[in-house]
């Protein structure tokens, strides 16, 4: 599957979105290392305790961080923004629970991280 606007195609299981993301010099991390919640609610998130990104930001060359939906970005500036004071960019989350977003208008919005690779 190649998803408008989007360099290749998307990858279908694990190892090769792995592989992808390598390729591209792309991490992925959680905001949360561990939480309470119910269900998938992220207005349930309580009890936070978040992931301590300093051993990845201090031996890789990170040049942006974006979160991926309006909790991240609020948690990542509660908890992570003031011990490392890299900012970071909201992207719209894309949870299905974020229904005023087609796919078109998230791949649209998402490439923005194309002119940082």
């Amino acid at each position: 599957m190649l998803a408008q606007g989007l360099l290749c195609p998307v990858p279908e299981d694990v190892p090769r979105k792995r592989e992808m993301l390598i390729r591209h010099h792309v991490a992925v991390w959680d905001v949360i290392a561990s939480c309470e919640i119910t269900g998938s609610s992220d207005a349930s998130i309580r009890d936070v305790k978040a992931n301590d990104l300093s051993p990845v930001l201090s031996s890789a060359d990170i040049a942006v961080i974006f979160t991926n939906g309006g909790k991240a970005y609020e948690l990542y500036q509660k908890f992570i923004y003031p011990v490392n004071g890299i900012q970071n960019h909201k992207l719209p989350s894309t949870s299905p629970a974020n229904a005023g977003y087609s796919l078109e208008r998230l791949v649209e919005t998402w490439t923005e991280i194309r002119r940082y690779i």
